[in-house]
């Protein structure tokens, strides 16, 4: 059975240009209908759309009595055994990723195995394989001239919702193959991540999925940024790019929301350390304080970042722009450090005298 042309009335549209359901046909000639093999091919999925979809069984479900969702469970129609997606994209609004798949699912509706490649769009190239072993699925994926692997873990909850937990260790990945086309941030990346999330619906699973992860990254280049200049500039300066000796940190991810905390950075004689949020529309927002070295030791110049994760900018906050003015005027260069350190420290015993 194939149905062609086929278009889902969301808002956006889902489309298929071709579905096909194959049944099984020992399973049919005993009276069950039970789907062999899924395929859709070239389709375009909306993530707003599945989320939509995700919302309307869930309330559906809640409306009907435990008895009815029992026996819908044993009317004889099953999940099918395989499913295989044939460039099908999906698509945030923002970026779109095409894989080619196919999935096995075994009995109990669970994924056995799959294989998994990107084909175009975000993360072109990656490729990886899920097998289940046991109460375990093992995951290896190839991406950015590294590794990512580790082990996945799935419970039913009592609730009838599904817990999602798991440990990955990242290896030598290029940082712009996971963020592209955005390429702010170039290097290879090795990170440890443990993740969690509880949904219903597979289409949730980008909203409530939690991650925590600790990084470095080597031969790190940021481009948008050039501290050493945003430091004798007193913030003014924009463009350019930093290389960075060392890049370490932990990010912390709830949904689509981003926060980088503990990051610690060197470049040259500059040393700097903060924390930096990005949010769901990729917008930044954090403080950094960079160390720059004076003939009496170090002194903490501190920029507020902002832009967004495609055009980062840094700034000096008021009090440390201030001293920063004072400071160029008593002694160019350097004075311009001393000044921003002084004008912060200031302006904290400000805030602390008002309250504010």
């Amino acid at each position: 059975m194939a149905a062609e042309d086929v278009r889902i009335a969301t808002n956006p549209p889902i489309t298929i240009a071709r579905l096909e359901a194959r049944p099984d046909w020992t399973s049919l000639a005993a009276g069950d209908v039970e789907i062999d093999t899924l395929i859709v091919e070239d389709a375009v999925v909306p993530q707003s759309s599945v989320n939509a979809i995700g919302a309307t069984l869930q309330k559906r479900a809640k409306a009907t009595e435990p008895e009815k969702r029992a026996r819908q469970r044993r009317s004889g129609i099953r999940s099918p055994r395989r499913v295989q997606l044939k460039k099908v994209t999906w698509s945030d609004g923002q970026q779109r990723m095409t894989v080619e798949a196919e999935f096995g699912l075994g009995r109990d509706g669970l994924l056995d195995v799959a294989n998994f490649k990107v084909v175009d769009g975000r993360l072109a190239g990656a490729s990886g394989t899920i097998k289940r072993n046991g109460d375990d699925w093992p995951v290896h994926v190839k991406v950015g001239g590294g590794t990512i692997a580790g082990k996945l873990q799935l419970d039913e909850l009592p609730s009838g919702a599904v817990s999602l937990t798991g440990q990955l260790t990242t290896e030598g990945v290029e940082v712009a193959a996971l963020t592209a086309p955005s390429k702010t941030l170039t290097g290879k990346l090795r990170a440890q991540t443990a993740l969690r999330a509880e949904f219903r619906d597979i289409g949730q699973l980008g909203d409530v999925l939690a991650t925590q992860t600790h990084f470095n990254v080597s031969d790190a280049l940021v481009r948008g940024i050039d501290l050493a200049r945003a430091v004798e500039t007193a913030g003014l300066n924009r463009g350019g790019m930093t290389r960075l000796n060392a890049l370490a940190g932990q990010v912390h991810t709830q949904g689509k929301t981003v926060h980088l905390t503990h990051l610690v950075a060197t470049s040259g004689p500059l040393a700097a350390n903060g924390n930096v949020t990005m949010a769901a529309n990729r917008s930044l927002s954090g403080r950094i304080n960079v160390d720059v070295p004076t003939a009496k030791g170090a002194v903490g110049v501190p920029l507020v970042v902002s832009g967004t994760a495609d055009a980062p900018a840094v700034s000096m906050t008021r009090g440390a722009l201030l001293g920063a003015v004072v400071g160029t005027v008593i002694a160019p260069g350097v004075g311009t450090s001393v000044g921003a350190s002084a004008g912060e420290r200031a302006a904290d015993k400000l805030r602390g005298l008002f309250g504010k």
